[in-house]
C-alpha cells in the first residue's frame, strides 16, 4: 500500500511517499481503507521531533482518519499515527460511524479538532453562559469550531487571527469581537475588544502569545494550552497565579483515548450539532497523499483556513 514515510525529522521534505507493507492485525483494532486523513498542528511537532510523546523512526504520520471498513461500513477514527496511508488501525474505542447526513470532509474535522475544541471548553474550561472566553487561530481548524461550539453556549468570544480575511470569518462565525493575534499590544487589544479583563481563554501558541494572552485573563480566570505552535513554549511564576488566582491547565486529547464516556459524548453532541446546522466545520484545501509535504508547509505557514486534509484516494 501507498504511505507517507518519515525515515528522519526535520522540514517537510522529508515526508516521502513510499510503498510499504500493510499494518499488522492487533487486538481491539480494526484495518481501515482510508478516504481523508487529517492534516494537524501535532503532525508537525512529529516531523520536527518535537511531539509531547516519543517517536520512532521509520514512522507514518497521522492521527484522524475518515475511512470504511466491513464493506463500506463510513467510519471517523484517532490514531496514533499511521494515518497518512491507504490503510490503517484503529482502536474500536476511539472509531465511530459516520450519520448519513455527514460528509466525509465534516467528519475529519470533528476527530481530533472538534473533540480538542469541545473538551478545551466544556472539560478544562468549564465555560459558562455570559462570560467571554478568548479563541486563538480562530479561522482554523480547531480556532473555528471552538467559536461555534462558544458562542452556541451563550458565550462571549473574542477571536484572535493574524489577517483581516481570518478575522472577518471569525466574526461570521460567532466571534462577538476580533484581534490580531500578531499585535505587540495583544493584551491591551483583547481587555479593550472584551471591555475588560476576560473570564477564560484557550492558547495554543506559546511563549509572548501566551504571556500577552494571560494577562487578558480576570482574577480567578482560567487558561487552557494545548499547543506551542510558535515552536516556543512559556512558564508561568507560580507568584503571578497566585496573586490573581488564576488557573492553568494543560490539554492533550490522547489522555482520553481510554476514557470509556469522555469522547463517546462529544462526538454525540458534535455529529448532532453539524446535523441540526448550528456547527459547521470550515473545510479547508485537500492534497493528494503524495503532497504531505505541501500541506505542511502551508499548515505551518497559515496560509489557509479550515480544516486540511489529505485525499487518500489520490
Amino acid at each position: 500500500m501507498r504511505a507517507i514515510v518519515m525515515r528522519e525529522f526535520g522540514g517537510p521534505d522529508v515526508l516521502r511517499l513510499e510503498e510499504v507493507p500493510e499494518p499488522a492485525p492487533r487486538s481491539g483494532h480494526a484495518l481501515v481503507d482510508v478516504t481523508l486523513a487529517g492534516v494537524n498542528y501535532a503532525d508537525l511537532h512529529v516531523r520536527g521531533d518535537s511531539y509531547l510523546a516519543p517517536v520512532e523512526l521509520p514512522c507514518t504520520p497521522g492521527n484522524e482518519v475518515v475511512g470504511t471498513l466491513d464493506g463500506g461500513r463510513r467510519v471517523v477514527g484517532l490514531c496514533r499515527g499511521g494515518g497518512y496511508a491507504e490503510r490503517t488501525l484503529l482502536h474500536r474505542r476511539v472509531t465511530w460511524d459516520v450519520p448519513d447526513d455527514i460528509t466525509d470532509e465534516q467528519a475529519v474535522a470533528l476527530a481530533l479538532q472538534g473533540n480538542s475544541a469541545w473538551h478545551l471548553l466544556f472539560t478544562a474550561l468549564r465555560i459558562t453562559e455570559g462570560e467571554t472566553v478568548v479563541v486563538p487561530a480562530a479561522a482554523g481548524g480547531l480556532g473555528s469550531l471552538a467559536v461555534q461550539l462558544a458562542a452556541r453556549a451563550g458565550a462571549k468570544v473574542i477571536g484572535l487571527a493574524g489577517s483581516a480575511p481570518k478575522r472577518k470569518l471569525a466574526q461570521e462565525l460567532g466571534a462577538h469581537a476580533v484581534v490580531d493575534s500578531t499585535a505587540d499590544d495583544l493584551a491591551e487589544r483583547i481587555l479593550e475588544a472584551a471591555g475588560g479583563p476576560v473570564s477564560a481563554a484557550l492558547e495554543m501558541t506559546g511563549g509572548a502569545t501566551f504571556t500577552r494572552t494571560l494577562a487578558a485573563v480576570a482574577p480567578r480566570g482560567r487558561l487552557a494550552v494545548y499547543g506551542y505552535a510558535g515552536g516556543e513554549l512559556a512558564t508561568v511564576p507560580t507568584r503571578d497565579l497566585m496573586e490573581r488566582s488564576l488557573t492553568v491547565s494543560g490539554f492533550w486529547l490522547p489522555q482520553l483515548y481510554g476514557d470509556r464516556t469522555a469522547l463517546p459524548t462529544s462526538m454525540r453532541a458534535l455529529f448532532a450539532a453539524v446535523a441540526d446546522g448550528s456547527l459547521t466545520p470550515q473545510t479547508g484545501a485537500a492534497y493528494a497523499l503524495g503532497e504531505a509535504a505541501q500541506a505542511h508547509h502551508d499548515l505551518g505557514a497559515r496560509t489557509g483556513t479550515g480544516k486540511l486534509a489529505l485525499d487518500v484516494t489520490r
